[in-house]
């Protein structure tokens, strides 16, 4: 197995048939900001990506988690559904239970964003959010 890529901010975890993405922010919008980065990350090269366009994402959920995995799921839904990448990640507002973001990028071009894994889900398989005065983590795996 190669080593693990990462930055300060996100942690890639392997495993055979899943991945994880461990993600830290100095608050939790910016944890699930740094999520999608390394989210993308798994998916393709993101220094390829530039961002040309935008599009507004606004998510309800039960809760945190399951507005994680929504996040996530609405960008892999821009990619698999849409064919659309996403490089810039900005969440306006992150309640309990809501989430608005602006995500910018550009139509997926395969001569121009090459390809990593492909990512069949988001999964709620070991998922962790955790926010105190130091910051944010957050924690999801991937089924690849």
């Amino acid at each position: 197995m190669h080593s693990a890529k990462h930055t300060d901010a996100y942690r890639i975890l392997e495993h055979p048939s899943d991945i994880g993405i461990e993600a830290r922010g100095p608050s939790l919008a910016r944890a699930f900001e740094e999520s999608a980065r390394g989210f993308m990350s798994v998916i393709l090269d993101p220094t390829l990506v530039e961002s040309r366009e935008s599009m507004e994402i606004a998510l309800r959920g039960s809760d945190q988690a399951q507005l994680l995995v929504k996040w996530l799921s609405e960008i892999l839904y821009l990619y698999d559904g849409r064919g659309f990448v996403c490089a810039e990640f900005r969440i306006s507002r992150l309640g309990k239970t809501y989430l608005n973001a602006t995500v910018g990028g550009e139509p997926f071009t395969p001569s121009k964003h090459r390809t990593h894994l492909d990512v069949k889900a988001v999964t709620y398989h070991q998922l962790r959010i955790q926010e105190n005065q130091e910051g944010a983590l957050v924690r999801v795996y991937l089924d690849i």
